[in-house]
């Protein structure tokens, strides 16, 4: 790995001599997409004001201009968004010494696969196995922290059909988009499987022992809340001017207990299958999601708070506040509160499907595991 990839990684410095199973500096580290990498950590709650800092909620604000790089540093550029905040980076306390991220936003799961395997380079990067194989030679991986397939099944695609469909068409996107994901899944969940397996043959081939570090498979938030838990009416347009969650009732409800719900137990399957450990994040965001009832806007007078704002980014379909890639992905907050829930099941003992969940009131250090049956 060169350097520039190893900074890009977040690593900084690469230690100056190699390491081994058991021996050197440890580390946990992160592979996969969007919802690991640190997409959107830029934001702290949601804002209706375009203007500076955006009510304080826009961490990229310099007091005179906007700098991206401040939060996601040089994958700003090739838009990664590795976040300062992100899941494994806000992974803290668990007395490792490196936090290590080789996620990068938009990934599927052949940008994690070995180049020998089929991989392919993702925004200028190797694959994301064969940056694990570099950092597994330097580090004492203890654990690896896995959120992958959701681009094979076209997240974005269906976050977009469903908006279009509520601000253009009238029409509701559930039945259609039911279908496109059910078509999909077997294949997509078949390749996460891959990913565990390659995962595991980069480990090897570094002298890693089964029983020397982990593999935590983990499934995806939901952003946005039931119908009967939107602060704002479905008819109207403050789901789309105001609130930024532009979803008919019926697709809210779809998304968030049927979809999300869908795509968690299956990976649970993968994961047992597989044998490693499964996070469940289906209920993560519960009561902070983008319109919750639970949770409000920043303003001038209402500052940004880990207890009461948003930790979901909103749908900024102009591009007004930043890219528009950000949209639907947990925020700074809800990266600090994924951390925390890869720190409780890292703390844990090893082997158990778990979910976690957060607090209301409270901030990061209000989550949660819970054991799943």
């Amino acid at each position: 790995m060169t350097a520039a990839v190893l900074l890009g990684a977040g690593l900084g410095a690469a230690p100056a001599a190699s390491a081994s199973p058991g021996n050197g500096p440890t580390a946990i580290v992160s592979l996969g997409d969007s919802y690991i990498s640190g997409e959107a950590g830029r934001w702290r709650g949601n804002s209706l004001n375009n203007a500076g800092s955006r009510d304080g909620t826009d961490r990229a604000w310099t007091g005179s201009t906007y700098d991206p790089t401040l939060v996601y540093g040089p994958t700003a550029v090739n838009g990664c968004h590795r976040s300062d905040s992100a899941e494994v980076k806000s992974a803290t306390g668990t007395g490792v010494q490196a936090l290590v991220d080789l996620a990068c936003s938009g990934a599927t799961t052949a940008n994690v696969f070995r180049a020998a395997s089929g991989g392919r380079p993702y925004k200028g990067e190797a694959p994301q196995a064969d940056q694990l194989a570099a950092v597994a030679a330097q580090y004492d991986v203890k654990a690896v922290a896995l959120s992958v397939g959701g681009n094979d099944l076209g997240f974005a695609s269906i976050i977009e059909t469903c908006a279009t469909d509520y601000m253009i068409w009238y029409s509701y996107c559930h039945d259609d988009q039911q279908q496109v994901v059910d078509s999909k899944i077997d294949a997509v969940t078949a390749n996460v499987g891959k990913s565990i397996d390659e995962v595991r043959a980069v480990m090897s081939a570094a002298g890693y022992g089964s029983s020397s570090y982990r593999i935590i498979l983990q499934s995806y938030p939901s952003p946005i809340p039931r119908a009967a838990e939107n602060r704002y009416g479905e008819s109207g347009w403050s789901r789309v001017s105001t609130g930024g969650c532009p979803f008919w009732n019926k697709d809210s409800d779809w998304a968030r207990d049927s979809l999300v719900p869908q795509i968690a137990g299956r990976l649970r399957q993968v994961a047992t299958a597989k044998g490693v450990e499964f996070l469940d994040l289906r209920d993560m965001l519960q009561g902070r999601e983008v319109c919750a009832t639970a949770s409000r806007l920043v303003t001038a007078t209402q500052p940004p708070s880990a207890t009461s704002s948003e930790w979901a980014r909103w749908i900024d379909s102009d591009g007004t506040q930043g890219p528009v890639q950000e949209s639907m992905h947990p925020n700074h907050y809800g990266q600090q509160g994924q951390g925390r829930c890869l720190a409780l099941a890292y703390a844990a003992t090893p082997g158990g499907h778990r979910g976690c969940r957060n607090t209301p009131g409270s901030g990061a250090s209000g989550m949660y595991l819970t054991t799943l049956s």
